[in-house]
Formats: C-alpha cells, structure tokens, sequence
C-alpha cells in the first residue's frame, strides 16, 4: 500500500536520503525543515515530484497538516556538535517540543511514528559494545548535553505517549553514519578528515586518538529505519542501528587519507569535553527483530563519500572545530 510519509528533518543529511527512498518505493512524502541545518540542495532533485511536498517549518511549533498521515519519521535535529551547540536551548526544545508536535499529530492521525534516536543517549559508556538495555553514563550540564538530554527525553516521550494513549511508535538509536550530502562543515569525524585531506590540510586528532568509533554508510542506515518501521513485531523498545566494526579515530584518519591519497600530516590537538571514549552498537536486536545488518565495508563507503566532498569543496570553505 501506498503511504504518505511526513519526514521532519527531510532536508538533511540523512532525511533527504530517506525521502528518496520512500519515494522510490512508491510512498509519497511531506518534507518538513526549518533549514536550519538542512539544505534545499539535497532535496533540488525532489522539488515538482508530486510525490514530495516540502515545507519550511520549525517543528518546535504545531505542524497543521491536510489528509491522512501514515507515517512520521522525525529527524528533525542539529546533530552536530558545533551546530547543536550554537544555540543549545533551541537543540533542546527541537528535541522536546518536536516530539511532543509530532506525537500529538500522530495520535491524532493514528499514525506510526518513529523517533531518531541517537547512541549519544549512552553518554560516555563504560562497556562496548553498547547493547539497548544499558543506560549509559551521562553528563546533565556538559556541552553536549542540549543534544544528548534532548534525545533522552524524546524517547521518555514516545514511551509515555505509547502506555498512556497508545500511540504506535518506533524508536532507533542511531550510531555515527557517514555519507554523500553530509554538510562539509558538519564537525565529525569523516567530514573532518575528508574535508582535511582534500584541501592538504592537517588531519586533527582531538586526544590520542585511541578513542573509538563505529561508522555506518547511509544507503545501509536508511534500509534499517524503514525496516524498523515497517516492522509489525518489533514492539516499541528502543533499536540500535549502526556499524558494529569499530575503529580507532587514529585509524580512521589513516583509512581517510590514503583512500583520499592526501599528504596530509595527522596532528593532535585537544579533545572536547564530554567526547566519548568508544562507540559500538551491539545490533543483535536488529538483527533478531528486523533481519537487518549493514553490508558496506569503511572503505566501500568512503569512495562516493569522498567524491562528493570532493565536488562539494570546489565551491565550499569548511569549518572545522567539535568531534563526534
């Protein structure tokens, strides 16, 4: 059956990738992006499809829509850290207000809502790799925490709204995920090191670089949301999807800078406060619930990642600063 999909944050990195998938698989969608980190560039190809309606709208404010809804996907979140950092009330209300707007939509429509999620809800765990039942050692005043907290009382939301009016929700704790689209100046780790090695910049290391992180590829991360989704038994407990292989950071930008074939020296410089020690999903509930697993390898992934870089600096000055 055909679906009309709402997809907050759908200009965004990950959210226009998702609309095109929606839309390719004959579902039509409501792109929703104040543009505040979205850009109208990732979605240029969508605009006059009649399948895809976009509206600029801040989802801290109530969201009016005409017709059946079917599904809310929302993405709708700064998620990196120099951005959501910038204005840490506003990441804050977009985290609470937002879902709240979304899940009084949803209730009301009785549509299915899924919730974007992050592994940052785990704070700076003590155990790797993090499975869904572990609750995380976290920071209630940090830097992070505009983000980090927001995305916690997000899911205590859906939660909430599910016992007590019984709104279907899904919720998907999403590990770092890297790809074509991602904003050159977004502050984590691939598009720093990319963005680095393609302008023979220093690579930068913030700390000693023995942190860690997993990385999924998006076309990988989009197929374990819809899946999450679409799934008629996995219930409304939270799901980590993500990459489990995990890298060192100093790995990284060593994988980043010969696939780039850069020159660029690999430099250490402070390390931001609050930035996690390691980084691992433990998908065994993905795998059980949804048969879903990521299937492109780092160095499969890097090669459209960085040809789209490499398109993007030709006209693009990065900023760099934050890590994730």
């Amino acid at each position: 059956m055909a679906l009309r999909c709402l997809v907050t944050g759908g200009a965004g990195f990950l959210g226009s990738h998702l609309s095109d998938r929606l839309i390719e698989r004959g579902h039509s969608v409501i792109c929703v992006d104040n543009l505040q980190t979205g850009r109208l560039s990732n979605i240029a190809h969508l605009l006059g499809n009649p399948a895809f309606e976009y509206r600029q709208h801040d989802v801290i404010a109530p969201l009016e829509i005409s017709g059946r809804i079917d599904r809310i996907y929302n993405l709708a979140c700064a998620a990196s850290p120099p951005k959501y950092q910038r204005d840490p009330i506003h990441t804050f209300q977009t985290c609470v207000f937002g879902i709240l707007n979304m899940l009084g939509l949803a209730q009301r429509e009785g549509a299915r809502i899924l919730q974007a999620s992050t592994s940052e809800v785990y704070g700076d765990p003590e155990i790797s790799p993090q499975p869904e039942s572990y609750r995380g050692v976290v920071n209630t005043v940090g830097p992070r925490s505009c983000y980090d907290e927001g995305k916690r009382a997000a899911e205590t939301l859906m939660h909430d709204f599910h016992e007590a009016r019984g709104v279907d929700i899904r919720i998907a704790r999403i590990f770092n995920t890297y790809g074509p689209r991602m904003d050159p100046g977004d502050g984590r780790v691939v598009s720093n090191f990319v963005t680095q090695a393609l302008s023979d910049k220093p690579i930068t290391i913030y700390g000693d670089g023995m942190q860690t992180r997993s990385l999924c590829f998006m076309d990988d991360l989009i197929e374990g949301l819809i899946a999450l989704m679409e799934s008629e038994t996995v219930g409304p407990e939270p799901v980590n999807l993500g990459n489990p292989g995990e890298f060192s950071v100093g790995e990284i930008a060593r994988i980043v800078r010969e696939v780039c074939a850069s020159n660029s020296p690999i430099i250490h410089s402070e390390r931001p406060i609050d930035d996690p020690h390691q980084r691992c999903p433990d998908i065994g509930r993905a795998k059980a619930a949804l048969g879903w697993e990521p299937t492109t390898s780092l160095a499969e992934g890097l090669i459209p990642t960085i040809a789209y870089f490499r398109s993007e600096l030709a006209g693009v000055e990065p900023e760099f600063g934050g890590a994730a």
